[in-house]
């Protein structure tokens, strides 16, 4: 019996006849469909391997010689410090067909290839990256290939981002710097102020996002990152420095507006709160490090030429090269080696000038600042760093994991690491256990994001619901543009199924508007109202593929229904979890949303740890109460290292 001929399908419509087999390379295939295979399906079954494969592969990429040194060793930057880290293994995994994703979808097509034992491939798509990556794969296997190009739909690119893209990729690096710092020039200065922080106090880094509109109204710091944290700090007259990076969002839109609030900050909060944005520290001296340091990685990226490189992963034909390529260009020659640049040089002026901290804290999500910002702490030699994971971990981030290779100090460019993680609960602990994560290394603290989940398990009905009531539908957006336009695409497709006096109370993210306008068929309430409010007065939480908002709901027993993208990895913070609908087209999503009321309550197990006391985080802290002639006095004695690295 001669093997079946493949056909890989890539496009929204029906496949054509195939005498063979069929790999659907998006979306799902029907029941029933012996001759047709889904790529996600597949991802989602081999889901551990894949993701190994996948961090191993970026691993052995920085490990591979080149002239007889590893790329790591090319790429240092600083001593003991290497630029390696701030490109691909940040890459981030979530969003649409990222070239992550397309990645591990490669290798889940390499495997179906050789579990049918195909001889050719024929490839229908629009993709040319695609099509290329297929066809090296193709001739490091000896399969016969084909392609049809086919459903190819350029997104709308303005003329001047077409211009831009045509610029070299130098050029296109110093008009990205020349017009960050003209839109953050407002934000420079204050860092004599800032400079003054207490010898051995605590410093937290963010970003300026997940503000509390109630605080800002007030003059004053509440961030939706630390809550309850910032207060205790306060009554307790710890002194805190803070630095936050700072990106336009609807509540905060322009520098301008982001100094003001900084300024308020420090009125507010004088001697006991420092704050300052990480642009704050824009001046000659740091522009003058960023181009010395962006024609040192010019200088080595033309060393580092993608023929000399390993983007074949081990016991595979697949050639990561085409999917990998345009990243890596811009990492080694482009927008992002510019930026990445300015991320160091600010960090290294702000910690350079501070005393000496005995602890810092900051915002994990394994983000090319966060690289940064770790070598730039130690080599200013301030004490212990801990890395606070703030929300859910999500399987396939494959930014907050490594090969666990990574995590052994070889004591020369090593990943660039806290002395500890903080984990907010068992959901949290176990991914990260799961994922290689050094066990010695976690603590599990509060989640402090989540505390309020405490207060809303007794605003929820129980017992039977009147169906007849309408319907409540509460939509929670997404971040990517991408992603977020397709939830709202399907619910308008679905609105048709429903009722037509359900209600559709609409909460996006910060980062990402959802336009009223742009779905007139749908009577739409747009809202900012905290998760507690809303989540009192719905029936059921319709969210996308990736957004944390889905744990809220779930934590306080409200019906879930997500959204399952055949174009992207399955990002639900709640993957794997009983009781979630995920739906994958309109009906599936209309019977879902009416039926979410008859459902049988699922009792969601431990998510995050949600003591109100703090109890983990005071003992991280060692923010002990002591007794004093009946009064309650407060040791601050935080833990400290006596090596002045603070590992």
């Amino acid at each position: 019996m001669h093997p079946p001929p493949l056909l890989v399908w890539d496009a929204d419509f029906e496949p054509w006849q195939w005498d063979g087999h069929i790999a659907l390379w998006r979306g799902f295939a029907q029941a029933g469909a012996h001759n047709m295979t889904s790529i996600h399906s597949i991802v989602e079954e081999k889901a551990d391997e894949l993701r190994a494969r996948y961090l191993a592969w970026v691993y052995d990429f920085g490990e591979a010689l080149v002239d007889g040194k590893r790329v790591v060793d090319h790429l240092e930057l600083r001593r003991g410090f290497s630029y390696w880290w701030m490109t691909l293994p940040t890459l981030v995994s979530f969003g649409g067909a990222t070239p992550v994703y397309n990645a591990v979808r490669m290798l889940a097509l390499e495997h179906l290839t050789r579990e049918l034992g195909c001889k050719s491939i024929t490839l229908a798509s629009g993709d040319q990256v695609l099509a290329e990556a297929i066809r090296k794969w193709c001739g490091n296997a000896g399969l016969v290939f084909q392609c049809h190009r086919i459903g190819a739909k350029a997104k709308p690119v303005s003329f001047a981002r077409k211009i831009f893209r045509a610029l070299p990729y130098p050029l296109q690096g110093l008009i990205s710097l020349l017009l960050h710092v003209k839109q953050c020039w407002p934000l420079r200065g204050n860092t004599e102020n800032f400079n003054k922080g207490s010898q051995d106090g605590i410093t937290f880094v963010d970003v300026l996002i997940h503000l509390n509109p109630k605080d800002i109204s007030q003059g004053r710091f509440g961030s939706n990152y630390w809550t309850d944290l910032v207060s205790v700090l306060r009554e307790n007259g710890v002194k805190t420095n803070w630095i936050h990076h700072y990106f336009s969002h609807p509540l905060v839109q322009s520098t301008r507006q982001a100094k003001d609030l900084i300024d308020k900050f420090n009125q507010k909060e004088a001697g006991l709160q420092s704050h300052i944005t990480l642009d704050s520290a824009l001046c000659l001296t740091v522009l003058w490090g960023v181009v010395r340091d962006y024609m040192r990685i010019l200088a080595t990226g033309v060393k580092l030429r993608p023929i000399r490189l390993q983007f074949i992963p081990r016991e595979s034909d697949v050639d990561f090269e085409p999917l990998f390529q345009e990243d890596w260009r811009k990492f080694m020659f482009g927008n992002d080696a510019v930026i990445n640049c300015l991320f160091l040089n600010q960090f290294e002026f702000l910690l350079k000038g501070l005393p000496r901290q005995r602890i810092g804290f900051y915002i994990q999500e394994n983000q090319p600042w966060e690289m940064a910002f770790v070598h730039a702490w130690k080599s200013a030699g301030h004490g212990r760093l801990v890395g606070v994971f703030h929300t859910s971990v999500l399987f396939w981030d494959t930014c907050y994991y490594f090969d666990p290779r990574s995590y052994q100090r070889k004591g020369s460019n090593d990943l660039p690491a806290p002395y500890r993680v903080a984990l907010n609960g068992p959901s949290s602990m176990n991914r990260c256990r799961d994922g290689g994560y050094p066990v010695d290394q976690m603590v599990e603290v509060e989640a402090l994001r989540y505390l309020y989940l405490n207060n809303l398990s007794s605003g929820r009905p129980k017992g039977n619901v009147n169906l007849k009531k309408t319907l409540r539908v509460l939509v929670l957006g997404e971040y990517f543009p991408d992603v977020n336009r397709h939830q709202m695409d399907l619910l308008l497709a679905a609105a048709g199924f429903l009722p037509a006096n359900t209600r559709y109370t609409v909460k996006p993210h910060p980062a990402c508007a959802i336009k009223t306008i742009d779905y007139p068929s749908l009577q739409l309430h747009m809202t900012n109202a905290p998760l507690a409010e809303l989540l009192v007065d719905c029936d059921v939480a319709f969210t996308g593929n990736t957004t944390s908002a889905a744990v809220d709901a779930y934590s306080v027993g409200v019906p879930v229904v997500s959204v399952l993208d055949g174009n992207a990895f399955n990002m639900s913070p709640l993957r794997g979890l009983a009781g979630v609908v995920y739906v994958t087209n309109p009906i599936e999503l209309a019977d879902a949303l009416r039926t979410a009321r008859s459902r049988e309550r699922v009792v969601a197990k431990p998510f995050f740890c949600l003591d109100r006391g703090l109890p983990r985080w005071r003992k991280l802290l060692s923010l002990n109460r002591v007794m004093t002639n009946n009064t309650v006095m407060f040791n601050t004695g935080i833990e400290s290292s006596r090596d002045a690295s603070g590992q």
